[in-house]
């Protein structure tokens, strides 16, 4: 096998299963540094023995393996038995192995990381980057820019917070149902920030950890929300194509019909009872895609909608998204008027905010001012797919 035919393999396992890999190492040690040094140091040596070895049966129990060893030797290094303390290294060392735990065996291992992270004793601004990092495989400098912070800030954040699982040897277990509210709404951040991540990628990972969460939970409305929210989000994905292609535009044809059947069915299993923040999001997406349906867009219930998100999770996000479907079913000088009601100094670097206003004064008649709000977003968008759309707008 090839050196890059070995490292494809390499980068779909870290991809699909990296999340689930640390989360079986750091189980029984809690040292999710450790866990991480050594699956690292276990895709190093893949990256060496894979190309003339060749790949193994099971890629993920290999890796399991290696980086199991790697583990028990640092425990049993001199270094590391004076450097613990005595009754912690006691502790350590009665542990069960996990020599024949299968990976796939365990599908919901992830989860039970997911709610470690979301333990009370953890820093709340370093919970969901914490979960976005070790269990969903996310780089640091990628999650410090979803949450506009310095990189080396958000650094610090997930080494005290995994030193704080270590240290104060929290359980890797799902909490009772006395301790799943506290914590839950930190764990559905997390997927849904796995999600927003990976979205223009098709990428189902989140909608598995979602179901599955829901699954687990039974009842709880905001779970099948979530659920329902990235489901009906996914089934569009057909529809983006290379370019960036506003949701209305898109082809309905496109779209994949079960995944929306899908989409709705765990809609109407979150209830009938006050609707959350994804539920109302997941109903948002559930209008877009009856269009497959009706051939129209429902933007008076998209109205209602918005306003009541806005009402529950009062963002800036969420006031931009009301504005622009407010200047469809009012006009745009109403949906104007909207905008300018929002702080000046939160708007100045929100491209949504720029990428809306633009959209506005164009459908106003106003050519010139449009122009140059098209320019302003497309200057602020990350996404190169999205940055030429505006450009050319602003053209």
């Amino acid at each position: 096998m090839s050196a890059d035919a070995a490292r494809a393999v390499t980068e779909r396992v870290a991809r699909t299963a990296y999340g689930r890999l640390v989360a079986l190492l750091a189980a029984p040690t809690g040292d999710l540094a450790l866990a991480e040094d050594a699956l690292a140091g276990a895709f190093e040596r893949a990256l060496t023995t894979w190309p003339a070895a060749g790949v193994p049966g099971n890629p993920e129990g290999w890796l399991l393996t290696v980086a199991r060893n790697r583990v028990r030797d640092v425990w049993k290094s001199a270094a590391h038995r004076t450097s613990a303390p005595l009754d912690d290294a006691a502790g350590h060392a009665a542990v069960t192995p996990i020599d024949d735990l299968d990976p796939d065996a365990i599908p919901d291992e992830r989860l039970r990381l997911l709610f470690v992270c979301a333990h009370p004793a953890i820093d709340p601004a370093a919970r969901t980057p914490l979960m976005l990092q070790t269990v969903l495989g996310f780089e640091a400098a990628r999650i410090a820019s979803a949450f506009a912070v310095p990189p080396a800030t958000m650094a610090q954040r997930l080494v005290r917070a995994k030193r704080k699982i270590r240290d104060v040897r929290i359980p890797f277990v799902v909490p009772g149902r006395q301790a799943m509210p506290a914590r839950l709404p930190a764990v559905l951040e997390a997927v849904y920030g796995c999600h927003a991540l990976t979205w223009d990628q098709g990428d189902g990972e989140a909608q598995y950890l979602a179901v599955t969460l829901a699954t687990l939970l039974g009842t709880e409305p905001e779970a099948w929300g979530l659920a329902s929210l990235i489901t009906l989000s996914l089934a569009r994905a057909a529809g983006r194509g290379e370019q960036y292609v506003p949701i209305e535009q898109q082809d309905p044809r496109t779209w994949d019909r079960q995944l929306i059947v899908e989409g709705g069915l765990f809609l109407r299993r979150a209830g009938s009872g006050p609707p959350g923040r994804f539920q109302l999001e997941a109903a948002i997406q559930a209008v877009h895609c009856d269009r497959a349906r009706t051939g129209e867009v429902d933007w008076a219930a998209l109205r209602v909608l918005y306003t009541a998100l806005v009402h529950v999770a009062p963002s800036l996000g969420s006031r931009v998204a009301r504005a622009a479907v407010t200047g469809r079913t009012d006009g745009p000088a109403a949906g104007l008027a909207e905008l300018a009601e929002l702080d000046a100094a939160q708007v100045t670097s929100f491209q949504p905010f720029h990428a809306v206003r633009a959209d506005l004064l164009a459908r106003a008649k106003r050519p010139a001012e449009a122009a140059e709000a098209y320019r302003t977003a497309a200057a602020l968008a990350t996404d190169p797919a999205v940055r030429d759309h505006l450009a050319a707008r602003g053209r």
